[in-house]
């Protein structure tokens, strides 16, 4: 399950979600997760600018913010982030990875969009948190840029690297190649719906590269770049790759990502998901 799908929990400024969190994984029988970093962290929400003003009648910027006041409050927010990680220690996780553990949930990998904004000081604590946490795998939203950033701390760390595919990410195969050619502690968290859009064939990948993969993001996607469906109505091969996974016996989680737009609850949407997948996996 990738904890990014319930994108309908509550978020308080400067808390976490991690109990409403563990509280809809076991509503929806989830049992093992790529938790999102989003849903551990909780930076300072004041960004040193006033709250917008309401939009007036007579001009004013319609969203409450002119660009340049709505480009430092974006920054403001990022490095509020940035000073959260650094001045967290580990333990705050190691106290997250009891929680987890106590409602009897597996979190096997933690996923955070590593970009070109990352200090190197910021990389080594996300490294930080997700060991104390007791992860196997970070799962890294990656530009093609960071592969070589990453590679260090995967090596001091000693810990696996997976990149995920998709747009302004590492997306084809020769990319991802590439990527792993760069650190024996990389692999490729396979997004199966981001693979599909891409007009690339996952089932053909998975075959042949499902040593180098760790775990999968399966949500359904239409060919040429097309939106998000419900389970059962894109061009992704769900089925076809839960069969190669059952008849090969290859060791590759499988992690439902719900992303399109359903009629029910996130939670009711996420049941659909995890019950479509379970059948194909049986």
């Amino acid at each position: 399950m990738a904890t990014e799908s319930f994108h309908e929990l509550p978020r308080i400024p400067g808390q976490d979600n991690v109990d409403d969190l563990i509280h809809a994984l076991k509503d929806c029988g989830a049992r093992e997760i790529d938790l999102a970093s989003v849903n551990t962290e909780a930076p300072s929400p004041d960004t040193g600018l006033p709250p917008p003003p309401p939009p007036g009648p007579y001009g004013g910027p319609a969203g409450g913010f002119t660009p340049a006041e709505l480009e430092a409050r974006n920054r403001a927010v990022r490095n509020n982030l940035r000073k959260w990680r650094l001045a967290t220690p580990a333990s705050h996780y190691a106290d997250l990875k009891s929680k987890f553990q106590a409602a009897g949930i597996g979190v096997f990998a933690m996923s955070f969009g590593h970009d070109e904004v990352f200090t190197d000081q910021e990389l080594d604590a996300t490294f930080l948190h997700a060991k104390a946490l007791g992860v196997e795998v970070i799962s890294s939203e990656s530009s093609a840029a960071m592969v070589s950033r990453l590679a260090p701390f995967a090596e001091k760390h000693s810990m696996l690297v997976a990149f995920r595919n998709g747009p302004g990410l590492l997306e084809t195969p020769a990319e991802l190649a590439r990527a792993m050619a760069v650190s024996k502690r990389f692999r490729v968290n396979l997004d199966i719906g981001n693979f599909t859009a891409a007009n690339q064939e996952a089932v053909a990948y998975i075959q042949e590269n499902h040593a180098a993969i760790t775990h999968l993001i399966v949500k359904d996607r239409t060919r040429n770049n097309g939106g998000n469906e419900a389970f059962g109505s894109g061009d992704t091969p769900i089925k076809p790759v839960m069969a190669l996974l059952r008849e090969k016996n290859y060791p590759i989680r499988v992690c439902v990502d719900y992303e399109y737009v359903g009629l029910g609850s996130a939670r009711q949407e996420i049941r659909k998901c995890l019950a479509y997948v379970g059948a194909a996996l049986s």
